[in-house]
């Protein structure tokens, strides 16, 4: 692959807590992964792996579910302080505290510099339509960021259903038509759901996170080629998939440079205003 700027919009530094929970065991079973981590995991070794996929800068989630945080949003923020060239910043919020959940995405943005708002429905089997999400999406608009949301199937054994780009992205889109929604996983098996309310709607978007490029279905693959080149950004979803195991076939896809400038890296500055 020839060199490119590469952003991923969807990473994660596991914390213990994260990277253990009994939820991802059959995440663990599909990539080969151990059963348990003992020790912490250092910054660096995420910072390699990036250097090694060829990846400058990556979106860095913080994760929040009906229990509290797995990865807290000053967990994020020290990183962030710590490494400002490599990570930007991606809050998440308690769905069940709905000014609470404002509030600490607003300190998120106007003091740690944040980007963006991770949502991952199957947490709380809640669809993006539920209430609970509307306060967070409508600061969202106000913080001119992005909301991300999973779509597709869960790997976790956990309901798929919240997931479904058809109806509850749409609607939620219908909705918040000022809203940037950034939708990832590429909604498989619901893949051409997705790619028609990323095309439905201008504030909608994809991201390829948790698939190598070998992987992208055809109907995604044409898409980024044709009326879909400004719609779909790059994600691995690290530490799940190695960034350089996502990137290692992206010649492949068959995109000319200008598309493959779009997809790694021109999308996601425009859409998060990096």
């Amino acid at each position: 692959m020839k060199s490119n700027v590469i952003i991923d919009v969807w990473m994660q530094h596991p914390t213990m807590r994260f990277i253990n929970q009994p939820m991802f065991d059959s995440l663990r079973r599909w990539t080969g992964g151990v059963n348990k981590v003992t020790e912490e995991i250092p910054v660096e070794f995420t910072i390699a792996a990036m250097d090694k996929g060829g990846v400058q800068k990556g979106l860095l989630c913080a994760w929040w579910g009906p229990q509290g945080p797995l990865i807290s949003n000053d967990e994020v923020a020290a990183i962030v302080k710590k490494h400002p060239d490599r990570f930007i910043g991606i809050a998440s919020a308690n769905l069940y505290q709905p000014m609470e959940a404002v509030r600490e995405l607003r300190k998120c943005v106007t003091d740690y510099g944040f980007r963006g708002l991770r949502i991952v429905q199957w947490l709380w089997d809640l669809p993006a339509t539920d209430r609970r999400y509307y306060p967070l999406f409508a600061e969202c608009v106000n913080l001119d960021i992005p909301v991300c949301l999973q779509v597709g199937h869960t790997g976790p054994l956990c309901p798929s259903e919240p997931g479904r780009p058809i109806p509850y992205i749409d609607v939620a889109a219908i909705e918040f038509p000022e809203l940037k929604i950034v939708c990832g996983h590429i909604g498989y098996p619901w893949t051409t759901e997705m790619i028609a309310v990323a095309t439905k709607h201008p504030n909608v978007f994809i991201d390829t996170s948790a698939y190598t490029a070998k992987r992208y279905p055809q109907e995604l693959v044409t898409y980024m080629k044709t009326n879909g080149r400004k719609k779909v950004l790059f994600g691995t979803n690290y530490p799940m998939i190695l960034p350089s195991k996502c990137l290692e076939d992206i010649d492949s896809l068959g995109l000319d440079e200008e598309g493959k400038d779009l997809f790694l890296h021109q999308n996601a500055e425009r859409v998060f205003c990096l």
